[in-house]
């Protein structure tokens, strides 16, 4: 029975990711990357796409290049759209769909100003999915669409259905920490928490809707000593009663399904929006393949990587591809090159015991990177998203 069950949750998961949109924002805290990369005129940046969020807020703080590696094209082509939009669109336009979750004047605006900006197969992906941005403001948003928009849609009903919705909305309009202690202690933990919730967290179906593999689920139950679920809940209740929200863009957008202007990631705001505008947009990459795939056959060094959390996935699946992708990273990294990482584990126990081939002698990763885990756990308690077990910061020698 468990050998079926475990077939068919990764055949979830790869049906998922395989066929669909999986992510419709990112669901990392730019503010604390930025603050870490230190980017400067001349580093050059391979990230994981997932929506092309964070690939333009880097392009603010100027580097030479950044190059975004995804296997599914689709969130490639969403970063595309996104370039596309800055390029062609004036800012109220742009933030109609990306900050408002879609336009009515969607379509035309496709026709003749998107599309000529896009490669083969992103326009060919938006050439059937005009409907996803044409509809007016909070009707069939876009951030309702990729599986985790789905998602967000079933919370939003989950949370009207136990009655406190009305109150989410509150912790938002809050003017102190305090405020919404009270809000979120008083009116939301007890309804929000029914044990109909917790269920569902605990399957790997819905997890999957969340790009959350099984592998993954495992790993934090084992690092963490508790389920899912129970971690959730520890981690919305330090979201909302220990960070303010007023600037928290990553809830507000699950709970809303919009941004506001106020309340936005970077490359959403005007100033910034014009800056990429006039010229930052072109010093971003999109690549579609695997990370392995794109270190071995693009020239050039690099100067900071950010693997999302992937590896959670990779060290359990295939864990000959991950030491093939550290062996990737290590071979085309410069001096003293930095990579960042999250996990949904509290403890990463999968990379220090990789072997690779470092200036002709075979190391253990554990030996030639250096931590900063101070910085970590530091960042980590200011992360907005809060829903990793653990974020690490590590530099190859220089």
């Amino acid at each position: 029975m468990k050998a079926i069950t475990d077939w068919t949750t990764k055949e979830v998961f790869k049906w998922v990711h395989g066929n669909h949109l999986v992510y419709n924002c990112c669901w990392e805290d730019p503010r604390l990357d930025r603050e870490v990369m230190r980017l400067g005129a001349d580093d050059e940046v391979v990230l994981i796409t997932s929506a092309g969020c964070n690939a333009l807020d880097y392009a603010l703080d100027e580097p030479r290049r950044i190059h975004a590696v995804d296997m599914n094209f689709r969130q490639n082509a969403l970063l595309e759209l996104k370039r596309a939009g800055i390029r062609a669109l004036e800012f109220e336009e742009f933030f109609s769909l990306f900050g408002s979750g879609g336009h009515p004047e969607f379509p035309k605006w496709y026709q003749q100003r998107l599309r000529a900006h896009l490669g083969d197969r992103a326009r060919e992906y938006w050439d059937r999915r005009e409907h996803y941005f044409s509809h007016q403001e909070g009707a069939g948003s876009f951030y309702h669409r990729g599986t985790t928009g789905r998602f967000a849609q079933w919370l939003v009903y989950y949370l009207k259905w136990a009655r406190v919705y009305a109150d989410a909305l509150r912790l938002f309009a809050a003017t102190s920490v305090e405020e919404q202690r009270q809000i979120y202690f008083g009116s939301i933990r007890d309804r929000l928490w029914h044990p109909a919730m917790k269920r569902a967290l605990r399957t790997d179906a819905v997890l999957s809707l969340l790009g959350v593999p099984k592998a993954q689920r495992e790993h934090l139950e084992r690092t963490c000593a508790c389920t899912v679920a129970d971690f959730m809940e520890a981690c919305m209740e330090a979201v909302f009663t220990r960070l303010p929200t007023a600037d928290n863009y990553f809830w507000r957008l699950y709970l809303f399904g919009r941004y506001s202007k106020e309340c936005c990631p970077g490359y959403l705001q005007q100033e910034n929006f014009e800056r990429l505008k006039g010229g930052l947009v072109e010093k971003i990459e999109v690549h579609t393949t695997d990370l392995t795939g794109f270190l071995k056959n693009h020239p050039g060094t690099f100067s900071h990587f950010v693997l999302l959390d992937h590896m959670d996935w990779l060290s359990h699946a295939q864990p000959r591809s991950l030491a093939e992708e550290w062996q990737a990273i290590v071979d085309r990294a410069r001096s003293g090159a930095r990579v960042l990482w999250r996990s949904g584990g509290a403890v990463v126990d999968f990379v220090d015991p990789i072997r690779v081939l470092f200036r002709g002698q075979v190391r253990r990763m554990g030996d030639l990177l250096s931590y900063d885990r101070d910085t970590a756990v530091e960042c980590q308690t200011r992360d907005r998203v809060h829903t990793y077990g653990s974020f690490s910061i590590a530099d190859l020698p220089a």
